[in-house]
């Protein structure tokens, strides 16, 4: 489980907008990147990023 107050801090590593947590995965509420959540780490990788759902075509 992520720590509510590292929440707040966190931002997209690409265009430096706030995160939420859904499920085991941070999401930008910019542009959608979802970043995974390792061993209750998160992995605020841009390339360890899965692309929002229209992106993937």
């Amino acid at each position: 489980m992520i720590d509510k107050e590292l929440l707040e801090i966190l931002a997209c590593p690409l265009c430096k907008t706030e995160v939420k947590l859904e499920g085991d995965r941070i999401v930008c509420t910019n542009c959608g990147r979802r970043y995974p959540v390792k061993d209750d780490i998160p992995v605020m990788l841009i390339d360890e990023a899965e692309l929002p759902a229209e992106d993937k075509e």
